[in-house]
């Protein structure tokens, strides 16, 4: 019984919208093949693909996995901060607290949403950088028409000022990565 064997160089330098490297669902042997095309008594199947998913390439590589380790700073930041206010100091300003504890978990999900190369993520990743985007602009411009509304700053006060105006930024860029990615190769839902 022969098997088609899958060369490691077309493996290795195709591209995500290259045919070769597409998983067609068949097992395919990686480079142990005899001399006659015939893989070996020590042969093992390897299916093409498995090691990454094809719609990983867009989304996680270059400027996508900088992306995710920026919101997964700010996920850490703003997480950290609202827990440590909100055991310590609730009292001072609830509302503040509770926005930076929510921006938070908004930085988790869009983390979350674009580190994963499928069609969930891609859903969780916009709808949680559409939702940073209201609430930057939302609290933002109610902390600057109305001082008194946050006696403390939250993530977003100011449009994100005590952040160096990167939580008005971050969405922006994230849903523009979002848009610029979308080839229509994220791997389907698992």
């Amino acid at each position: 019984m022969t098997t088609e064997t899958a060369p490691a160089e077309a493996t290795a330098t195709a591209g995500p919208g290259d045919a070769e490297a597409r998983p067609t669902g068949d097992a395919r042997l990686a480079d142990d093949a005899g001399p006659e095309g015939d893989a070996g008594p020590a042969a093992v199947a390897q299916p093409v693909g498995t090691a990454e998913p094809v719609g990983a390439a867009p989304r996680v590589r270059g400027p996508g996995r900088t992306l995710v380790a920026v919101y997964a700073v700010f996920a850490v930041a703003a997480t950290s901060r609202a827990v440590v206010q909100i055991i310590t100091r609730f009292h001072e300003a609830p509302v503040a607290y509770l926005l930076s504890a929510l921006a938070g978990v908004v930085y988790i999900l869009a983390t979350v949403g674009l580190s994963r190369p499928s069609v969930l993520g891609r859903r969780v990743a916009t709808g949680a950088c559409a939702a940073e985007l209201t609430g930057v602009l939302t609290v933002g411009t109610l902390s600057v028409v109305d001082r008194g509304l946050f006696p403390d700053a939250a993530v977003w006060s100011g449009y994100g000022e005590g952040y160096v105006f990167l939580p008005l930024v971050l969405p922006v860029l994230g849903l523009w990565w979002l848009r610029r990615s979308a080839t229509g190769s994220a791997a389907p839902d698992a």
